[in-house]
């Protein structure tokens, strides 16, 4: 996949300033289809104002992205806090944590998006936090989707018998084909030095028992050549193919690689032809404390899929039984996100996360270059610090999602758009899901520590108490973990990760 990096329109210098405070609800939809591929089908969005204004915001009103449903670098981090380090600022990617968190968006009928921009004024400056929440329609019955040919790669190299690796991808697999139906496929790949197909595409039916006698018989070995794996996982995935299911390769590793190819263009380089001309896509299931983030973030980036990591059985057996199920389908390929601030209203702005994920505005609706595929049940969630001008009144930004079928490859688009008068006046006085999607943004930005914190982003004991008065709010046990681990990064960081401090020096 291409991508691109598009300018971020925040004047940095000037004292960054977000406060966690407020939020509203405003959510305009439209839709609007188009039969030609291109931008012939859809009106380009307005013109910039002119650099003559003297505004950044001016010149670049644009923010575009590829949508990300990946969720690894948060499980990660919580799995990295609870053994009592920090996780490394790189690995730290605050949209993988904001899209963590269930919300309470309207869903469409169809496949698609609905679109809701709602904000949150800080009273800082007059910066708002503002949030651009798509989301497809909701999953179905498990005996209405499509049947499934899953090809498992699973990573048997030496470093995969530490406990919590191996041992809990076998665990997941077989949980999982005893959830399966009948007319769904497994093949089973296994690399470590090597690559081998220890199972063929085989129907489950009455094969179940064959299915988990080969899960029995994987066992740690050697280096880890994960580039073999995936290749030959795409082919037996080939071999396989059926037509009418969805064909998906699901790569279970440490991505530790340390033979072959290491390098994940290179990789998806070797299977190009198999993604492209059969529509198959990659699930990455990271594990492992030591863990190879950056790779398995790549290859599902560039190969039309999206990641997760596992640290216990329980999240193994969600990932497995209910995410894996759930992104058997896909309702959107090729799905990206432009936010057009008003110039007039609005004169910075910053997205927060999604760097990985940038895309040119001119590329919006190019539909030859990659954005992200996304199956049903899903939402996807974009936080922006936005600094509105003194007294702005009406519009202040309107985010279009553009997708193509996943069968027809037809594009289609869908807005959504707020208003000044619309947002919240405080955070405490959002919406609960809005306030988890804040402090998660706040918790990411932290750990990263660059030096830039979001404005007026609480301390990390601040920020503790109003995950917990979430968790108790929302009753919600994920908001619960959330809190856990912000209190296990103040434990280990303390005033080494106060934002303040990095303010005043």
């Amino acid at each position: 996949m291409r991508t691109h990096r598009t300018p971020v329109l925040l004047t940095l210098a000037t004292a960054l300033l977000l406060t966690g405070c407020a939020a509203a609800d405003s959510s305009g939809s439209k839709a609007s289809d188009g039969a030609a591929r291109g931008s012939e089908a859809f009106p380009a969005p307005s013109a910039p104002a002119t650099e003559a204004d003297g505004d950044e915001a001016a010149r670049d009103h644009l923010s575009t992205f590829a949508l990300d449903v990946d969720t690894a670098s948060y499980g990660y981090a919580r799995r990295t806090l609870a053994d009592g380090a920090l996780p490394d600022p790189s690995t730290v990617r605050p949209e993988e944590f904001v899209n963590s968190f269930r919300q309470d968006y309207d869903r469409p009928d169809g496949n698609g998006f609905s679109v809701t921009v709602d904000g949150a004024r800080t009273g800082d400056d007059d910066w708002s936090l503002v949030r651009v929440g798509l989301a497809t329609r909701a999953a179905d019955d498990e005996s209405d989707r499509p049947p499934a040919a899953l090809t498992f790669v699973v990573d048997v190299s030496g470093s995969m018998g530490e406990p919590g690796r191996l041992d809990l991808a076998r665990h997941a697999l077989d949980t999982m084909t005893d959830r399966l139906r009948d007319d769904d496929s497994v093949a089973i790949v296994t690399f470590s030095a090597d690559a081998e197909t220890v199972l063929p595409m085989t129907r489950l039916g009455d094969h179940r028992a064959r299915v988990h006698d080969a899960i029995d018989r994987l066992k740690p070995d050697d280096s880890t050549n994960l580039g073999a794996g995936v290749e030959t996982g795409y082919d037996t995935a080939v071999d396989g193919l059926r037509e009418g299911a969805t064909n998906r390769v699901v790569l279970v590793s440490d991505a530790l690689a340390n033979t072959g190819d290491t390098d994940a263009d290179a990789i998806l380089e070797r299977i190009g032809t198999d993604r492209r001309e059969h529509g198959i896509t990659l699930f990455g299931v990271g594990v492992g404390s030591d863990y190879g983030d950056a790779l398995m973030e790549r290859l599902a980036d560039k190969g039309d899929g999206h990641t997760v990591y596992v640290s216990d059985e329980d999240e193994a057996r969600e990932v497995f039984c209910t995410d894996l199920p759930q992104n058997i389908e896909l309702t959107a390929r090729d799905a990206k996100a432009q936010v057009d601030f008003d110039p007039d209203t609005v004169t910075d702005f910053r997205l927060v996360g999604y760097e990985d994920r940038a895309v040119a505005d001119d590329d919006f609706r190019d539909d030859s270059v990659d954005g992200g595929e996304v199956g049903p049940g899903h939402t996807v969630t974009a936080l922006y610090a936005v600094r509105t001008r003194p007294g702005a009144e009406g519009r202040l930004a309107t985010a279009t999602v553009h997708w193509l079928d996943p069968e027809t490859r037809t594009p289609h688009e869908n807005t959504g758009s707020l208003t000044a008068d619309a947002l919240h006046d405080a955070l405490s006085t959002a919406p609960a899901r809005f306030q988890v999607t804040a402090t998660a943004a706040y918790f990411a930005d932290t750990l990263r520590h660059t030096g830039t914190p979001l404005p007026d982003a609480p301390s990390l004991t601040e920020l503790s108490a109003r995950a917990h008065a979430l968790a108790d709010r929302t009753e919600d046990q994920d908001v619960r973990l959330l809190a856990r681990a912000i209190d296990e990064a103040d434990r280990i960081g303390g005033p080494d990760l106060d934002p303040d401090l990095d303010r005043r020096r």
